[in-house]
């Protein structure tokens, strides 16, 4: 589909810049070589799960608000991919290790 000015707006705000982007379907990618599939809606997370009998591939399933859903005035949309967005970012982090950032030691109790 086109893509979404909120989405752009969103990620503007963190100097991300995604206008030359656009959605692709799995079936769409070039290489079918993938580590780990990440699903944002269940109909994707079932569509990967079918990819990766074939393949050796994880797939998960994060459980994200779809932010076009939302309705309402342009600041509570806005409001809603900037929910989105961030809640993506601490997935990703806690998710994976980022090259050259400090490691994280689990908290341990005395």
């Amino acid at each position: 589909g086109a893509l979404d000015g909120f989405a752009v707006a969103a990620m503007d705000e963190i100097g991300i810049d995604i206008s030359g982007h656009r959605a692709k379907a799995l079936d769409d990618l070039d290489d079918g070589s993938f580590d780990l599939i990440v699903a944002l809606s269940p109909a994707a997370h079932h569509r990967a799960l079918e990819f990766t009998r074939a393949n050796a591939a994880e797939s998960e399933f994060w459980n994200i608000l779809d932010p076009s859903l939302t309705e309402g005035a342009r600041e509570a949309r806005l409001a809603a991919y900037r929910a989105a967005r961030d809640a993506l970012l601490a997935r990703i982090e806690a998710r994976f290790e980022r090259p050259g950032a400090p490691v994280r030691l689990p908290d341990r109790k005395a």
